[in-house]
């Protein structure tokens, strides 16, 4: 199955950079461009879309909200926020958004092609120690910090489940969370799979920013 890609980005350079990596891919397809948010929001009402590739600096509407509107809609593309500096705040706040991962523009091309290829799949592509730091970083921004869990839907989840789910907000893989709780990498794929369903969430990456957002877990906690 082939996998439909739209690019967003104000800098026609950059796109065509992209274009000439995503074309040279059996799997792939640039289906759609646009130079700004509004472009694309008006785009994709047009084309089908699986993946977009979001910059965050843009004029008219800049990626984040981009990012917000398109992850609002039922059955929306995955997203992928591009961004220059590594822990950019623009980065954070897409993931919060509602995107399934970030990458650095100067990302090499397999990086870039297998990240497409993930998040296509379902898994996120921001690594959980990765995730960590950005959340570190900018947490005293969330307007829960500090406080007591207060998601409903917290109330939902076993106690292993909510075990786990602080695990992962520390940065844990599946592989480490099993070794910490003694149990298979399998089980710990399963309890983070249900933790998903449970919460309503998109991928693991939406699990750190809950589990921050909440005060489940604290920054440099």
């Amino acid at each position: 199955m082939t996998i439909r890609v739209m690019l967003v980005d104000d800098q026609v350079l950059l796109r065509t950079g992209f274009r000439m990596v995503l074309a040279a891919q059996p799997d792939m397809e640039v289906v759609a461009e646009a130079g700004d948010g509004v472009e694309a929001l008006q785009v994709l009402r047009e084309t089908p879309i699986d993946v977009v590739l979001m910059d965050v600096r843009m004029p008219k509407l800049d990626g984040v909200e981009t990012t917000r509107r398109i992850c609002s809609e039922p059955e929306p593309p995955k997203v992928l926020i591009l961004t220059t500096f590594d822990l950019d705040e623009y980065a954070f706040s897409g993931l919060k958004a509602g995107a399934s991962g970030f990458m650095l523009k100067d990302v090499p091309p397999g990086e870039l092609l297998a990240a497409i290829r993930s998040v296509h799949s379902g898994d996120a592509v921001v690594a959980p120690s990765t995730t960590r730091r950005l959340l570190d970083r900018f947490a005293p921004m969330l307007p829960s910090a500090g406080k007591e869990p207060q998601h409903k839907e917290l109330e939902r989840l076993t106690d292993r489940e909510r075990e786990v789910m602080v695990l992962v907000a520390q940065g844990l893989s599946n592989g480490e969370i099993a070794a910490r709780l003694v149990l298979s990498e399998a089980t710990v794929k399963t309890h983070v799979g249900r933790i998903l369903t449970k919460l309503g969430l998109r991928d693991r990456v939406q699990v750190v920013v809950l589990a921050y957002e909440t005060g489940l877990v604290r920054a440099g906690g």
